[in-house]
């Protein structure tokens, strides 16, 4: 089957351009002209990936991503004219995956969706199970056959990239890891200017794991140097 990705932006001329290149790619696309419309496509379809304009009527981008990820933990790559750091870190945040900014490199757009629906269909792939028991840390347990976090024994509603850097972590317990390899590692391309990217990923899983995330038991930051989980 093919993976079904859906483009939503208020330019319609951009929807377009967007869906002509993902179809010459061999994805199926489904199109959405604002953030209602989008909620309304992803509760009658299952698509792979979100490709989503943060600018748009009716509601907007990252008010849609975050209803987005009150249920799926579909992968999303936010569009954005802004291309501060702030409003970066801003879209992260509110939970999607990825970041191009307006006006949009097709190869570059084109690469990250490939990362994007490679980490999320490997996921669900049984041949991509790790092999090997469980992983217990404390209060955590890490499935490896499931890709599943547990903490204090449930299940954690993890995305796709949360749960890489978490089989990163949790498979290395107690090694540090600066953020341009966990960048390098999870992305699977080179890192650039990764620091911010990975750090919104970290505090969204701490926010999921801990039971104070300003005060971390398991996922710390050793300053300077990178991130890791404490081993317990």
């Amino acid at each position: 089957m093919k993976e079904r990705v859906l483009v939503v932006d208020d330019d319609r001329e951009i929807v377009k351009a967007i869906a002509l290149m993902l179809e010459k790619e061999g994805y199926e696309t489904l199109k959405a002209y604002d953030g209602m419309q989008a909620l309304e496509v992803i509760a009658e379809k299952q698509v792979q990936l979100i490709v989503i304009d943060v600018m748009m009527p009716k509601l907007d981008g990252l008010s849609a991503v975050m209803k987005i990820r009150e249920k799926k933990n579909i992968p999303i790559i936010v569009l954005s004219a802004k291309s501060e750091d702030t409003d970066k870190v801003l879209g992260l945040s509110m939970g999607a995956d990825d970041y191009v900014a307006k006006p949009y490199n097709p190869a570059e757009l084109m690469a990250r969706v490939k990362s994007q629906i490679r980490r999320y269909t490997s996921l669900g792939d049984i041949n991509a199970s790790l092999s090997g028991a469980d992983i217990t840390n404390g209060r955590l347990r890490y499935n490896r056959e499931e890709r599943v976090l547990y903490a204090d024994g449930e299940a954690v509603k993890l995305t796709a990239t949360e749960t890489r850097i978490v089989e990163l972590l949790m498979c290395n317990l107690g090694r540090i890891f600066p953020a341009e390899e966990i960048y390098r590692r999870v992305w699977n391309e080179e890192a650039y200017a990764a620091e911010n990217t990975v750090m919104v990923h970290i505090r969204r899983i701490r926010e999921k794991i801990e039971w104070n995330p300003k005060e971390p038991e398991y996922l710390k930051v050793v300053w300077g140097i990178g991130y890791k989980i404490e081993k317990k």
